[in-house]
């Protein structure tokens, strides 16, 4: 591990997109699998870096990441409202001290997971360091790069940043002279219904996925059931997620693939 590195997973945002259930968790608590996308990217960056040099900023139901991290890591709260990617390396100028961070979306899936220690290793610490995928559709730089939700900055960069509302890409990137690193993982930005379920499928290889103490008495097909929620006889759910709200009343989203 580097020592001189931090880490930041970023959670903070309102995850509109993936409305009705962002209002139930913030989107890196949704489930992933037996696990969260967001225990997925900590997971991620704790093959490089300390415990202790962990940051995970917080906007969007920030007490319930709160509740659910506890004191594993550092927590940075942006109320009330979120401040964007580059905002949040901004905010938290002085917990890094001048380090160099490496900085990890809390809302994709890879899938294998990367080798970062390979991915910091090789980085010349100057420029930053992109992990990108082929995907000329929807590419974020030229020669149909799209980002894959990893990238480092060097420590002189992260402190120019300010803590007010802004992007990296815009930032920084776009005029800078970044370093992509390609890999060859399966990618998947959560970022509505049907990403958010294809991500799951990717990882339980197309089969459904049932939460813990989640019972299904219907029949489901390529579905997420979240833990606690029911699935009633005679109710039969296709490419669907299903959750349920603290209430107690169900919550049906339709996932087509």
């Amino acid at each position: 591990m580097t020592v001189d590195l931090a880490a930041l997973v970023l959670a903070a945002g309102q995850g509109t997109r993936l409305r009705p259930l962002t209002f139930l968790h913030p989107k890196p608590l949704c489930p992933m699998g037996d696990t969260t996308m967001l225990d997925l990217a900590l997971a991620r960056v704790g093959t490089s870096v300390e415990p202790d040099a962990i940051a995970v900023n917080a906007s969007h139901l920030a007490p319930q990441i709160q509740q659910y991290l506890g004191d594993r890591v550092h927590i940075s709260y942006e109320l009330p409202k979120a401040l964007g990617t580059a905002g949040a390396v901004g905010k938290l100028r002085d917990w890094l001290g001048g380090r160099d961070v490496l900085i990890a979306n809390g809302d994709v899936v890879l899938d294998p997971e990367p080798d970062l220690d390979d991915f910091v290793a090789g980085w010349d610490r100057e420029r930053p360091r992109l992990l990108v995928v082929s995907d000329p559709d929807r590419a974020d730089f030229d020669g149909g790069w799209r980002f894959a939700g990893v990238s480092l900055l060097p420590g002189a960069t992260a402190a120019r940043l300010k803590a007010e509302p802004s992007g990296l890409y815009e930032a920084v990137w776009r005029d800078a002279d970044v370093d992509l690193v390609p890999t060859d993982c399966r990618y998947v930005d959560c970022a509505d219904p049907s990403s958010y379920l294809a991500a799951n499928l990717m990882l339980s290889g197309g089969e459904s996925i049932v939460g813990a103490g989640a019972t299904v008495e219907g029949t489901i097909e390529r579905c997420v059931v979240w833990p606690g929620a029911k699935v009633d006889a005679g109710e039969h759910l296709v490419e669907t997620i299903r959750a349920r709200h603290r209430h107690g009343h169900m919550v049906t989203v339709p996932a087509p693939q």
